[in-house]
């Protein structure tokens, strides 16, 4: 497997040694330059979790994808260029406590016997830059803080620092996970007709100082300075947003049935809650 187009598409050189240097800058240049998107199963379209289909996807193809896709491709150059990695699963909580299922991956790092939780497929609250496992400090990503925390049955717990509070966005353990676990959740979130990234469209986009994100009809831009939000009232406004913010190469047709399935039914309803 050759990583080279990765590196070119994020302005690196390939590390010498496993360092928390590189470590840091990948991770926040992976968030930067790739969008986190739902696109293609919204599109019903197939995802392989092949390593050279998401390279192709995600860095040849420039279109992104979610947390299966951009976590493996990180996972898998980090284990190429020497770090000690491991697979992680997580239940996303989003401080909504329930029964959910492992869905989300992530990838633990081990560098000279400290341990990162290292995430570049979380969306709009995904830390920017790798946090330690094993400090229960608030630690700085960006203009973003999180904490790791442990619960009574000695699970971890991430939260992030928000204006209203601290919000638990997902819960994990140490167990052995394998891809054979990654394609359980991956099936799970593309094809259950429950699961969220089934029914809604969801893409962002994040740097040290700014985050975009679509949510259905809302867009946002957080900032340090705050957020500010904005309706997607038409399939123009959406084909702009995804075009001009998220440098995505998309159709106007694509955009028109993505607004009608996925935009219209909630915009009506916002706009008749609100008067």
């Amino acid at each position: 497997m050759n990583f080279t187009d990765y590196l070119n598409a994020l302005d690196l050189m390939p590390p010498q040694q496993p360092s928390l240097d590189f470590l840091c800058t990948l991770t926040e240049r992976h968030i930067g330059r790739f969008t986190f998107n739902n696109l293609a199963v919204l599109l019903q379209e197939d995802i392989s979790l092949e390593c050279q289909a998401v390279l192709n996807k995600v860095v040849h193809r420039g279109v992104g994808g979610y947390c299966f896709e951009h976590n493996k491709l990180a996972y898998e150059a980090l284990s190429y260029w020497g770090y000690k990695v491991r697979i992680v699963l997580a239940r996303i909580i989003n401080n909504n406590e329930r029964a959910v299922p492992r869905t989300h991956r992530i990838t633990l790092v081990e560098i000279e016997g400290k341990r990162y939780l290292v995430d570049v497929g979380f969306g709009a609250n995904c830390p920017i830059a790798p946090i330690a496992l094993d400090s229960q400090a608030i630690q700085s990503a960006g203009f973003e803080h999180y904490q790791i925390q442990q619960n009574t049955l000695g699970e971890f717990e991430l939260w992030q620092q928000q204006e209203a509070g601290p919000f638990l966005l997902y819960r994990f353990d140490l167990a052995h996970y394998t891809d054979a676990d990654c394609d359980m959740g991956h099936f799970y979130s593309h094809k259950n007709p429950a699961a969220v990234f089934v029914n809604n469209l969801v893409v962002s986009q994040k740097n040290a100082t700014d985050t975009f994100v679509v949510t259905n009809q809302h867009l946002q831009h957080r900032t340090n300075a705050g957020t500010k939000s904005s309706l997607l009232e038409s399939p123009q406004a959406l084909y702009k947003a995804l075009r001009q913010i998220f440098n995505l190469t998309i159709e106007q047709e694509v955009c028109e049935f993505l607004f009608a399935h996925y935009i219209a039914p909630r915009l009506t309803n916002t706009i008749e809650r609100h008067g």
